[in-house]
């Protein structure tokens, strides 16, 4: 019952999160959102920076959870990249709420460490970006910059999540995608 209403939380913060205003989220008003007493939110969390955290725990599982399915079941290292990257864009277009966790938007002025977590994700991402960067390479026996196109990968998904997260949620980040895709992909040959 009480993970029940743990994850209630979670996901009326969330859904706050959505709100293309911006506004800034107090633990008053998402207790109201939920009809509940402010004490009542510190019996499942001790703060709101737990909150956040709960919902970046969210983000990489699921994530990870699927960029650790893509490299199992795909063999292909560039096709890997190529669906890791669809994956991040999907996730942020499906999550509009957790876009704003993801590009630390919801995490000014709450604790520093939720934005140093946020920065060790981008890093997660980008070495796996670089592994399936390094199978493609050792597939099409072209020399590449692994760490050089990784982090232009990196640059270029938490770039389409500002600009998404910015518009207010109106450029969907695939917007363009199969064509973009297209010019990134030329930069591994």
């Amino acid at each position: 019952m009480a993970s029940d209403r743990k994850q209630k939380i979670l996901e009326a913060l969330a859904k706050m999160l959505e709100n293309p205003k911006r506004e800034k989220i107090t633990t008053a008003s998402l207790a109201s959102r939920l009809d509940l007493s402010e004490a009542a939110l510190y019996r499942h969390f001790a703060n709101k920076a737990q909150m956040f955290e709960g919902l970046i725990e969210f983000i990489e599982a699921s994530i990870f959870g699927v960029i650790n399915k893509i490299t199992t079941d795909e063999t292909d290292g560039a096709k890997q990249v190529q669906l890791i990257i669809t994956m991040l864009l999907k996730f942020a277009e499906k999550n509009s709420g957790m876009t704003r966790v993801l590009i630390g938007d919801a995490l000014v002025n709450e604790e520093e460490w939720l934005q140093t977590r946020i920065n060790q994700l981008y890093d997660r991402i980008e070495a796996s970006l670089k592994q399936s960067i390094r199978i493609a390479e050792t597939t099409t026996g072209i020399k590449s910059e692994p760490e050089v196109q990784a982090n232009l990968i990196i640059c270029y998904v938490i770039g389409r999540w500002h600009q998404y997260a910015k518009s207010g949620f109106k450029r969907k980040p695939t917007e363009f995608v199969q064509q973009q895709l297209g010019l990134l992909y030329q930069s591994f040959q």
